[in-house]
């Protein structure tokens, strides 16, 4: 074996610390530095395609508007018929889309006041407009003991703009005493309609910049006598053109239909009708009282299948199915009016506050009132179908859903809104929400039937809460008109 002398072990021991030494110390001391020039420019672009050259350009398309007709034609019976046929389906009744089952809430998005009105007025109605961007409300007050000296309002918020202010609304215009009730127009998003406490009716304009009124039926022997309860568009029964008439109901017993002269601003009188004591049925009638004496008009609906079809709701509770063909004259001192009436239901134990025809069945309608119940009535039939006690004190306003046949919705004197599902099979609302920020009766009620997920509800002292619905809430069921189907038959044998 080969052995190193002794002095070389040394010699390389001490070359070995030299090198290590020298690694050491030729290490580099580590540079920082910071850039903020190195990023990339970015800009933003709300368009849809490519940009080239900062540039693009739209080209367009010749196009043989009689070929489209002919194919459309050719093509369209088959199309309805697999419609047809995907309705009817059942292939997809128990698929749901997983990311809705952690949004099946009901969702405040908006809670509106006037600062102007300082929470002294009531909203006594709602409405939105045609295209679904703009609600209005009336405000005014329920418990008069006399004749009204209060300034009340109508106000309207766009709820499509980005920026809502949430407290001051878009539009106010003042009245002179209390507005009871108002409906925008079904086709021009800008007029709307509406009734106050002193009898009158009126029709404003949005659009314009100074004066907003358009036109109105004054106040006199022609007009109400009594607050206006509700408006209501009908589409006037001439064959010429498509234009609305205006109805109008009262305290007063009348239900008088209106037609609109722009030149002259006024509503001029198409046809009177007059509820009297003599068309309540005869275990309503009391005794001393005059069969001439009139019936105070509380609420209307028409039917969404029949125009001339609509249903009264009265303050002594009696709910009555009427005709606008109706030629039975009522004659009074020097007043002719035809009295509307050709059935009366099973009346309601107390005033009735609202009726709501269904778009989805011509026989069904929703009722609510003093009595503190909902009901819902079969037309063909005097008793209710079905009764429903939420235990909410007075029930204010109750309104069907514009997309599901079993859906309907109601506001109460406890500050709540109920959300019912009579496809649920349980007569208990499946949402119950807290509607009023101080917990005061709510008494308005409106869907919105163009945006299906927005829901308003109105309280008394002047907020409105706008409520979102969830999917679930809106989207089309077969088996809801089947269920429908089913309650309304429910006692027709």
């Amino acid at each position: 074996m080969h052995r190193l002398p002794y002095q070389a072990v040394i010699l390389k021991l001490k070359i070995l610390q030299m090198s290590l030494a020298s690694n050491e110390s030729q290490t580099k001391e580590i540079s920082l530095q910071d850039a903020a020039t190195q990023s990339f420019k970015t800009f933003n672009q709300e368009v849809q395609s490519d940009l080239k050259d900062e540039r693009y350009s739209l080209h367009t398309v010749n196009l043989d508007h009689q070929k489209l007709a002919a194919f459309l034609q050719k093509v369209e019976p088959m199309v309805m018929r697999y419609l047809g046929k995907n309705l009817k389906s059942r292939a997809f009744d128990d698929v749901s889309d997983l990311s809705e089952k952690t949004l099946d809430t009901v969702t405040c998005v908006h809670t509106l006041n006037s600062n102007d009105l300082n929470l002294q007025f009531q909203v006594t109605g709602l409405s939105w407009n045609s295209t679904g961007s703009t609600l209005a409300a009336s405000y005014g007050r329920f418990d008069h003991e006399d004749w009204c000296t209060h300034k009340a309002a109508i106000c309207t918020w766009n709820l499509d703009r980005r920026s809502v202010k949430e407290d001051k609304p878009d539009t106010f215009i003042d009245s002179s005493c209390c507005l009871m009730s108002l409906e925008f127009h079904p086709a021009n998003p800008a007029w709307l309609a509406g009734g106050n406490f002193n009898g009158e009716v009126i029709l404003w304009d949005l659009s314009r910049e100074d004066d907003l009124v358009l036109a109105t039926s004054g106040i006199g022997d022609e007009s109400h006598r009594e607050p206006v309860s509700k408006v209501y568009w009908i589409t006037d029964q001439s064959p010429k053109m498509k234009n609305y008439n205006i109805v109008s109901v009262s305290g007063d017993g009348k239900i008088l239909i209106w037609s609109i002269d722009l030149k002259k601003g006024k509503l001029r009188q198409l046809k009177s009708f007059l509820l009297m004591n003599k068309d309540l049925p005869r275990s309503m009638k009391v005794r001393g009282v005059r069969s001439d004496k009139e019936v105070g008009v509380t609420c209307i609906s028409f039917s969404h299948e029949d125009p001339d079809l609509f249903v009264l709701g009265s303050e002594s509770g009696c709910l009555f199915k009427c005709s606008l063909h109706s030629n039975e004259s009522h004659k009074k001192s020097s007043d002719q009016a035809y009295s509307p009436v050709t059935f009366t239901f099973n009346p309601h134990h107390g005033p009735v506050h609202s009726v709501d025809c269904s778009k989805f069945h011509r026989h069904a309608f929703l009722s609510s009132g003093m009595d503190q119940s909902l009901r819902l009535y079969n037309m063909l039939q005097a008793p209710p179908v079905l009764i429903i006690e939420p235990g909410e004190g007075y029930i204010y306003s109750s309104k069907w859903s514009p997309t599901r046949p079993a859906i309907f919705a109601a506001v109460s004197e406890k500050g709540n809104l109920l959300i019912y599902d009579l496809h649920s099979g349980n007569m208990t609302p499946i949402h119950k929400l807290e509607a009023s920020p101080n917990k005061v009766p709510v008494y308005s009620l409106q869907f919105n039937s163009q945006q299906k997920r927005i829901l308003a509800t109105g309280d008394g002292q002047g907020y409105i809460r706008v409520y979102r619905l969830p999917e679930k809430l809106t989207s089309l069921i077969v088996q809801d008109n089947e269920v429908l189907e089913e309650i309304m038959n429910t006692g027709s044998d």
